[in-house]
């Protein structure tokens, strides 16, 4: 799943800048490269393309990144953790925080007309929980929601069953994005193909397996505070290209075919730097890391010391250092170290150690050998069974994959690596459970992302999608997580978070890989993209060199 991900996919994903209502001309900064120009047309490439185009049905993370330039949300966040003002100018948290009122921004429309008000809200709110929007993220994200009332046309009132303290936070992403409630009418199938929303920018077309294309939304007056400028994006039109293949978005990049590109390939970030016609930025995603998660309800993995071995006994951290050159860091916790809560003591708590994989394994009785050199207990081999989805697959997890297969043959671990022909087979898959392992990372500013990966109610069931792929059941640590849904102390929360990486950290129900970076590279003639806290980049403020 990503990033916002299954398999590669998911994503997901916590923030945004922050806004306030101003009117007349946009106030310019100065840029390293000039004041800057407004018109032309700024094109990126990216390595990867949504299976559908609506962020309240996908979990992907280049769904965020490809509807945030049109989609706006009722709050933003800041890189600090702060919640502003966005399409709501202020909002009311009940006493028992099972409730809370926003006062929506009047004036604005969405770009086909529709104006914004109470009544969208509600729309958007709706359809994100709805059974039939089958959605695999954002309805995770508030699983207590009873429901929202129209007090009146300009404000809302959102309410809970319990209090939910990462609301604003969730609030303030690309999944939570307010589309217009004209077009959250259409069939789930035909809204995948495009979203409207009161964006920057307005979506021309997606064409799959080629991009995207946008253009300026006149009379664009809402942006976010902290945004470098205000009134209408600098850039008539935006486009994003889908170049999958590492060496051929490169070239499109030094060519000059394109202005700017994602995930530059790890070998090639020097090369870049070394360029004088061209830049390289890195952000650390925050939430889950590239991880792979154990099926602790079935099969081999229920076994701690099996799960243990199998993390323990591999290289990881040798793996990745050496196939991602230093761009990407191995992991050793379930979450990054720019997630809220983030606990360090994690980092210890376990490392590379074949002699004791080895040893666990033997006591697990898994001590015979077959004629390949697998072991074997009870004449079955060894076996982990690993739907991957190679259709999406990106930063070379492919090669990594085989590596790490190869690393487990050593500990006489057999890692049975399928490949499901499309997303909905591997979707069937994950909710069944018919797994032994899978793979995704998850990017959310939010260290409720904890509470997506390891609560209960977070397990996949026939009717609901969840993100709990290790299946792992724990009272207590449902009890911290649900500790920490009832409280806005922060530090608080951060004990709570702690106690969670701890005990999945001991209990071995994640294997922890890389911390994903996001690595632009970009022409010299290009300026202002920006960030958002869940590190994918934004163009409201960007604009290039004319000429």
């Amino acid at each position: 799943m990503h990033q916002r991900t299954l398999a590669g996919l998911i994503v997901p994903v916590v923030a945004l800048l922050a806004l306030t209502a101003c009117g007349g001309a946009p106030a310019v900064r100065k840029d390293p490269g000039g004041a800057p120009t407004r018109g032309g047309k700024l094109t990126f490439a990216v390595n990867a393309e949504p299976t559908c185009l609506d962020p309240h049905q996908s979990p992907q993370d280049v769904t965020g990144l490809f509807t945030r330039p049109a989609l706006d949300s009722l709050v933003s966040l800041d890189t600090e953790g702060n919640i502003h003002p966005w399409l709501a100018t202020s909002w009311k948290v009940s006493p028992d925080q099972k409730s809370y009122t926003f006062t929506l921004r009047k004036g604005v429309k969405f770009s086909d007309g529709t104006a914004f008000d109470a009544a969208a809200v509600k729309a958007n709110l709706d359809h994100i929980v709805s059974p039939a929007t089958k959605s695999q993220l954002a309805a995770g994200f508030i699983t207590p929601y009873t429901g929202t009332d129209v007090v009146d046309q300009y404000t809302a009132k959102v309410n809970f069953s319990k209090p939910h303290s990462p609301f604003l936070a969730a609030l303030a992403t690309a999944y939570f994005g307010i589309e217009s409630p004209q077009s959250l009418k259409q069939p789930q199938d035909t809204l995948c193909g495009k979203v409207v929303g009161s964006g920057p920018f307005v979506i021309d077309a997606w064409t799959p397996k080629q991009g995207i294309t946008y253009h300026r939304n006149p009379g664009y007056n809402w942006a976010p505070e902290n945004a470098k400028h205000q009134g209408e994006a600098y850039l008539d039109n935006l486009e994003m290209k889908v170049i999958t293949e590492n060496a051929v978005r490169l070239g499109a990049l030094t060519s000059g075919q394109v202005d700017a590109i994602a995930s530059v390939p790890p070998i090639s970030v020097k090369q870049v730097k070394a360029s004088p016609a061209l830049t390289v930025e890195t952000r650390q995603a925050p939430g889950g890391n590239y991880n792979y998660y154990p099926n602790t309800a079935s099969g081999v993995f229920t076994d701690k010391r099996v799960r243990q071995a199998f993390r323990d006994g591999i290289d990881f951290a040798t793996i990745v250092n050496k196939l991602y050159f230093g761009t990407y860091q191995p992991a050793s916790s379930p979450v990054s170290p720019s997630t809220a809560g983030y606990d360090k003591g994690t980092e210890t708590q376990w490392k590379y150690d074949p002699a004791e994989a080895a040893r666990l394994l033997d006591e697990a009785g898994w001590t015979a050998r077959d004629s390949e050199g697998y072991r074997t207990k009870d004449g079955k081999r060894l076996t982990v069974r690993w739907p991957f989805f190679k259709a999406t697959v990106r930063e070379g997890r492919d090669t990594l994959t085989d590596q790490v297969q190869a690393e487990a043959k050593k500990l006489g671990i057999d890692v049975a690596i399928t490949n499901p022909p499309s997303i909905g087979e591997f979707v069937t898959t994950f909710i069944k459970g018919d797994y032994d392992l899978v793979d995704f990372s998850w990017q959310r500013a939010d260290g409720d992302a904890l509470r997506n990966l390891f609560a209960i109610d977070s397990i996949s069931t026939p009717t609901v999608f969840g993100q709990n792929a290790a299946r792992y059941s724990d009272k207590e640590v449902d009890g911290w997580l649900n500790d920490a849904l009832a409280t806005t102390d922060n530090a608080k929360r951060a004990e709570l978070y702690a106690k969670v990486q701890h005990k999945v950290t001991d209990e071995a129900v994640v294997f922890p890989v890389y911390i994903f970076n996001y690595v632009l590279g970009a022409s010299k003639k290009t300026h202002g993209i920006g960030w958002e806290p869940q590190a994918y980049p934004t163009f409201y403020d960007a604009w290039v060199v004319q000429g």
